[in-house]
């Protein structure tokens, strides 16, 4: 196989098996896989740890939220009763410690409510309605008891209420716990429409891996079966030494697909990486039938694109241009930016497809393009564009514009 050499991307002879010389082929360096391809990073929550904002620490938990809308809702009542202290001429050093009070027996009685809230929460509204209308107007009526009950001890000279004077203080009592049980309310109401909208999020994200999956995955073994009908028939005719080959490259570029998420973006260096990996397997096949010829720009080697997504084109490009020919054939590979895209080009010798618009009735040659388009319109929507035309004299041109999306640096 030949890969004339433009941009020392496709320059070397086949040394020996393994992954590595697929690196050395391509230009590329040789790293851990498992250090270059870890998880999907779409999916990938470690690296968010410790970036939440003040805010998502202050009310990390639900706890902690009504504990602190509980001190400041009741610091609030505290300034509005001192307000009303001072409009009325009363005297601040006594009142403030009747105001103390009063603010401590509003907490204590919003923390049991709370808790009896709980119990009926899940009651139908009607029921729930009523039960905050009469428990806030009972319990309105014993913090206004309390509060003149203990008034007169603390304020000298102040006379003790009796009767319904005991009351005096129900209605602005009363309102205030039904504010707070109307916050109370509303934020379990809003707390619950967001889980169920992060619901519904992660739902739809992990339909749309699975369907990534499931267009990537189901490659595969048209590609497997026929690589092991290649060694079967290597076997048949006792090429052990080319049939050990091309199992040593199969185990490579399938360990490599297996480290690799479907969803994931790697560099176009990488992924050259892989379909070196593809090639050497073909070569064996093929040998000096099929030439691959690589045009790529510096800058658009560290452009990311998904995962694999050259590949299942090339071996349509092989079935299809290069395996019918006596010849063989030339499968050309170019990249380059072009402003905030990055363009790929792939092209063959083989007789095209007459029928463009129907690309999946061609006795299944269009499998990987129509999944290769699938891909695209998944992970990248309207920000995309792929296009095929029949070339002169002869050939297939596919034709790929996608976002250029750089690795991020820590």
């Amino acid at each position: 196989m030949e890969y004339p050499d433009k941009n020392n991307v496709g320059d070397g002879s086949q040394g020996g098996h393994n992954a590595r010389d697929a690196a050395t082929r391509f230009g590329l360096p040789v790293r851990g896989l498992a250090g270059i391809y870890g998880d999907d990073p779409s999916v990938n929550v470690r690296e968010h740890r410790g970036q939440l904002s003040g805010m998502d620490r202050l009310l990390s938990s639900k706890e902690h939220t009504f504990w602190i809308f509980q001190i400041c809702g009741w610091t609030g009542y505290s300034f509005l009763r001192t307000f009303q202290a001072i409009t009325n001429g009363q005297d601040l050093f006594y009142f403030s410690w009747v105001i103390i009070a009063a603010a401590f027996v509003g907490l204590s009685m919003t923390t049991l409510l709370r808790q009896l809230y709980r119990l009926a929460r899940e009651w139908p509204l009607q029921w729930l309605l009523l039960f905050v209308v009469v428990i806030c107007g009972a319990c309105g009526l014993l913090f206004s008891m309390i509060e003149l009950y203990i008034a007169p001890m603390i304020v000298p000279g102040l006379p003790p209420f009796t009767g319904l004077e005991m009351f005096g203080n129900a209605m602005f009592e009363t309102t205030a716990l039904f504010a707070w049980s109307a916050l109370y309310f509303g934020y379990h109401y809003y707390q619950s429409m967001r889980e169920q909208q992060e619901q519904v999020l992660k739902a739809t994200a992990m339909a749309h891996q699975a369907q990534l999956k499931m267009l990537r995955y189901q490659l595969n073994p048209h590609f497997l079966f026929n690589t092991l009908n290649a060694i079967s028939t290597l076997v048949l005719e006792r090429a052990e030494a080319d049939a050990n080959k091309m199992l040593t490259k199969l185990s490579s570029f399938l360990r490599f697909t297996l480290v690799n998420q479907p969803t994931q973006r790697i560099t176009l260096e990488q992924e050259l990486y892989a379909l070196g990996l593809y090639l050497d397997i073909e070569n064996v096949r093929f040998g000096d039938r099929l030439k691959v010829d690589f045009d790529i720009e510096e800058d658009a080697k560290t452009a990311l694109i998904p995962s694999l997504l050259l590949q299942p084109l090339i071996e349509n490009a092989i079935k299809y241009a290069i395996a019918p020919s006596i010849e063989g054939g030339t499968i050309s590979v170019a990249a380059h930016v072009d402003g905030g895209n990055l363009a790929i080009v792939l092209k063959d010798t083989g007789p095209g497809i007459e029928d463009l618009d129907n690309i999946v009735s061609q006795s299944g040659s269009g499998v990987g393009i129509v999944n290769t388009k699938e891909r695209l319109m998944q992970i990248y929507g309207p920000n995309h564009r792929i296009s095929l035309q029949n070339l002169q004299p002869e050939g297939l041109g596919i034709f790929i514009e996608i976002p250029c999306e750089r690795e991020k640096r820590p």
